[in-house]
């Protein structure tokens, strides 16, 4: 009796583990949530929001962020922003064909917007603004007929708008401000009914929704061609291939960015250029006064005019996010920086000449020095200190041999001092908005100066708050400001701190070295950190690095790039940190690469 019974209970176990393979085998995974899953294999680092995506369920409808249609189950939104999210966009959202709201907005996203986004025709809402995609815009996002909102400013996007957007007929929102898009903007179609709040940011861009007259030579794509620089035609292919390596396509990414931008300095000195040289000249002769501070340029308004008229093409020395700089060379050999801004609206002169007259009265051993400016009745054109040393950024990526640890030590402390006067000891205080490594200045003996303080108030729209040099500055950018664009202290104090990882690693914050492991610099000192080995960011041709300085400012690093701005010390602190903890080192404590 007892073994019928035993036998019984094994026969009654198999029948339930083979309803349980049945059961099993009828809940497998959704189509959809099988999509989802290969975008949750691209994504490399989150805040954990992507954990609770199970694969044995059996759709994806309750997963957080996702929603579907009660009826088919399709995965209608998808919504997942302010995750720390980082890696780059699988194709296979392009497989959602029911999608109707994307928004993966505010993460770390990097690498091309994927063209296969262009199937999902039932798209009503795109948003992927505050990441790090970069590429050129799909023509793909064409096909979507249904989208009225598309957002996808702040990234580092190049190459042409679309002529196919002008087709999105039902497009009420549209925004690619802030990247590095050039070219002219498409006026046929629905774009012309967007003004420059969609595109401010883009210093390549023309057209008339800007007011900005395109030239027959700029080289734009006809009505209905498209980029010879968009991912279908190169043919890219993403590959996934596990934690902190980036696809292929991301790796194409990052160097048609670098060879872009190359063509972009060229084109925008050819475009802007050459032709300020004769605008200096029309200002000045159209009517033009100077103004002095405090005696600082001891020459006559006509001698400086004359000067001012003489310059061209030849004298430019910087293109920049504020304007054109030229060398201007007094006739007694003194040398002075001109820099050259266009005025922007009516009320530009009262603004302008308010916050000038309180830059040119500070004065500090650390800050470049604002002698005065000429006021014409096109633009202003402001008279700096010449310094020979040339930025930092120079130094560090052209010349980085020049520069030894005890360089880039007094550098950065000399930095810093400017930075906490602008800061703490100005009346108003200054926030900075810009600070990264070619608004540091050097002279002579290397010493910092930090320049274009003040510079991104006043050139700040009024009506938007948005800054025209935002473009050009997201690698140092502090997250709250990518997703605010509020200005604090603080938001100053994160950029000092990705300054000092770029002068320690010798590495633009988002060099392609970062980007090919889906980072930026401060991910990959996070990256050093969790596996002990913070030191391997130095620069390896750094010459007399020791060893306690070195992580004594990692740690003051470290706190600047916090992502809460609360745990960020002020200016202040960071220059007593530098002087009582990095300055001040153990001389025979020398930092040997291999040790660590």
């Amino acid at each position: 009796m007892g073994i019928c019974l035993m036998k019984w209970q094994k026969l009654l176990l198999l029948c339930i583990l083979l309803i349980y393979i049945l059961m099993s085998n009828s809940r497998a995974l959704s189509p959809d949530g099988e999509a989802l899953l290969r975008f949750r294999t691209a994504v490399v680092s989150s805040d954990g929001v992507l954990q609770q995506w199970r694969p044995e369920d059996p759709d994806p409808c309750n997963w957080k962020g996702v929603k579907c249609d009660l009826k088919t189950m399709r995965v209608t939104y998808l919504r997942l922003p302010y995750h720390k999210m980082s890696g780059s966009l699988s194709p296979d959202l392009g497989k959602l064909d029911q999608l109707k709201f994307l928004a993966l907005h505010d993460n770390n996203f990097y690498g091309t917007i994927p063209s296969e986004l262009g199937n999902c025709t039932q798209l009503q809402a795109i948003f992927l603004q505050g990441n790090y995609m970069s590429g050129t815009i799909p023509s793909e996002l064409g096909n979507i007929s249904e989208l009225e909102h598309l957002d996808i400013s702040s990234n580092s996007l190049s190459g042409y708008i679309p002529a196919s957007l002008g087709q999105l007929n039902k497009l009420v929102n549209f925004n690619v401000s802030t990247n590095f898009l050039m070219g002219p903007i498409p006026s046929d179609g629905v774009l012309l009914n967007f003004t420059g709040s969609s595109f401010v940011g883009n210093r390549g861009l023309c057209g008339k929704q800007i007011n900005v007259t395109c030239k027959d030579d700029a080289g734009g794509p006809g009505t209905n061609s498209q980029s010879p620089t968009s991912a279908q035609g190169l043919g890219v292919k993403k590959k996934y291939s596990g934690r902190l390596l980036i696809s292929a396509s991301a790796t194409v990414g990052a160097l048609l960015l670098v060879a872009l931008m190359c063509f972009w300095g060229c084109y925008l000195y050819k475009k802007f250029g050459k032709n300020d040289g004769q605008s200096i000249a029309m200002d000045v002769s159209g009517g033009a006064s100077i103004v002095m501070f405090h005696g600082d340029l001891p020459y006559s308004s006509k001698d400086i005019i004359k000067k001012l008229e003489s310059l061209n093409e030849e004298h430019i020395i910087g293109l920049g996010g504020f304007g054109t700089v030229y060398k201007l060379a007094m006739d007694d050999g003194n040398i002075f920086a001109l820099k050259r801004i266009v005025k922007m609206n009516e009320g530009f002169d009262r603004f302008f000449e308010r916050e000038l007259e309180i830059l040119g009265s500070i004065k500090h051993r650390y800050l470049v020095n604002l002698r005065g400016y000429c006021n014409s009745p096109t633009s202003k054109l402001l008279i700096y200190d010449f310094l020979p040393g040339g930025s930092l950024d120079e130094a560090l990526h052209d010349r980085s041999d020049l520069l030894d640890w005890d360089a880039r030590l007094n550098i950065i402390m000399g930095a810093a001092k400017g930075l906490a006067y602008l800061h703490h000891d100005c009346s108003p205080r200054i926030i900075h908005r810009d600070i990264k490594s070619s608004n540091i200045l050097l002279d002579g003996n290397l010493e910092a100066r930090v320049s274009d303080f003040g510079l991104a108030k006043l050139l700040e729209d009024e009506e938007t708050h948005i800054t025209t040099i935002v473009a050009g500055t997201f690698g140092y950018l502090a997250p709250e400001y990518m997703q605010s664009g509020r200005a604090t202290e603080k938001t100053d104090v994160y950029s000092f701190g990705v300054l000092v990882l770029e002068v320690l690693s010798g590495k633009r914050p988002t060099d392609a070295s970062f980007i090919e492991k889906g980072l930026n610099v401060v991910g990959w000192l996070n990256f050093l950190v969790t596996e002990n080995r913070r030191r391997e960011i130095v620069d390896p041709q750094c010459e007399g690095v020791q060893a306690e300085s070195l992580d004594a400012l990692l740690s003051v690093a470290i706190q600047c790039v916090s992502s809460n701005p609360e745990d960020r010390p002020t200016m202040h602190r960071v220059v007593q940190l530098l002087e009582s903890e990095v300055m001040t080192p153990c001389p025979s404590d020398f930092y040997d690469s291999n040790s660590d």
